[in-house]
């Protein structure tokens, strides 16, 4: 019971906008989920009943059975299980037992003459060029990408804000079908598409890398699908 206690005390935070880094908690699942339930939805955060225990788990937060909040509306609530993200409303019941992906495929990434981590792949099958970048939240396009590869972000996306150092931007937050970097393929990836020319590339966030096992060796990086 204690150490349940300090996790609560730690996912009180108060969250400022959608889009900020999210602080990533790692969390072992204790077993297989068999049952859940969503029991209640609010901005943000959501009541969850994991075989017949329930959870208030805000944005960003896991609970002690390795459950993740991806995001969270009164409509509903995007959960990732098992490195899987689906969304689910209120109501919903998930009966199933969750395995985990087998793993083994790894994408080994080394950095250009600037520094940068340059890797090919694809977004709902259109090849795209990624930067890997660590400090952004999501999968981040501008809208000239994101015309190309045909996303209706402003139909399908949610509108949100983010400062940026040239000031405040408006962004789409949206769901992608399937990103492919290498031979790792993952499906229902957020990201986030800002209605001007920034970034000038394809940034490979953490809605992705958050999902994948992310090693540096020196000045080489290696993604491991989990």
């Amino acid at each position: 019971m204690q150490s349940q206690h300090k996790l609560f005390a730690a996912m009180k935070t108060t969250i400022l906008f959608p889009v900020l880094l999210l602080v990533s908690m790692q969390v072992s699942p204790v077993h297989a989920v068999e049952r859940i339930r969503v029991l209640a939805l609010f901005k943000d955060k959501a009541i969850i009943e994991l075989d017949g225990e329930r959870r208030l788990l805000y944005a960003g937060s896991t609970s002690p059975e390795g459950i993740t909040v991806i995001a969270a509306t009164s409509r509903e609530v995007i959960l990732e299980i098992e490195g899987q993200q689906k969304r689910y409303s209120l109501g919903s019941h998930i009966g199933n037992t969750y395995t985990k992906p087998a793993t083994g495929t790894t994408v080994t990434i080394g950095p250009d003459g600037q520094g940068m981590y340059l890797v090919n792949g694809s977004i709902n099958g259109f090849q795209v060029s990624f930067v890997v970048d660590t400090g952004a939240t999501f999968i981040s396009m501008n809208r000239h990408q994101a015309a190309r590869l045909g996303l209706r972000y402003k139909l399908d996306g949610r509108p949100s804000f983010v400062n940026t150092a040239s000031g405040v931007d408006k962004i789409y937050l949206l769901e992608l079908t399937k990103v492919r970097v290498g031979d790792i393929a993952l499906s229902n990836i957020m990201a986030a598409v800002h209605d001007g020319d920034f970034p000038a590339s394809i940034l490979l966030g953490n809605s992705f890398l958050n999902r994948v096992a992310l090693q540096r060796q020196g000045r080489v990086l290696t993604l491991e699908k989990r």
